[in-house]
């Protein structure tokens, strides 16, 4: 008889939350991203506002501990949820969850990309890359990190 454990759902690993800080960067200030929304952290807007607390606009400062502490809460209580929906279909290996995580946290969530879960992992794994424009425009740093997504989506 087995005793490892049946994988049910999954929660960010390393990879995934080193792979956002690397695109999203910190600002410990906040400022408006490319298409205007308040932004402080790790990409923390008022989307996430349960989740900090905060009303983030013009002047607010946070600590780079609170950055640190909004992103995991963000990634496990928010985001990891709107990826772990479609588990029992997809069964993702860790790579392509945490590419997913990354993937959900930039764009809000992956019901899209995967079509309701009617994609395959194929063409969700093809379609990574369309996901580029920020207000109807192509921009290289959502290029970049699509490329990156879709690298570790695939990696086995």
């Amino acid at each position: 008889m087995s005793t490892a454990k049946k994988v049910t759902k999954r929660t960010a690993s390393k990879k995934a939350v080193n792979l956002i800080k690397q695109f999203e960067g910190c600002r410990l200030t906040a400022y408006q991203d490319s298409v205007g929304v308040w932004t402080i952290g790790y990409g923390t807007t008022n989307a996430d506002k349960s989740i900090t607390g905060l009303t983030i606009k013009k002047g607010t400062k946070i600590t780079q501990e609170q950055a640190e502490h909004f992103l995991l809460k963000s990634l496990n209580s928010k985001y990891a949820a709107k990826v772990n929906k479609f588990f029992k279909k997809y069964k993702w290996s860790q790579n392509q969850f945490d590419a997913l995580i990354s993937f959900a946290y930039n764009i809000g969530s992956i019901d899209q990309l995967t079509a309701n879960g009617t994609r395959s992992i194929a063409q969700i794994s093809n379609k990574i890359l369309a996901y580029n424009k920020a207000g109807g425009k192509e921009l290289a740093g959502l290029t970049r990190r699509r490329k990156a997504e879709k690298k570790l989506f695939d990696t086995k």
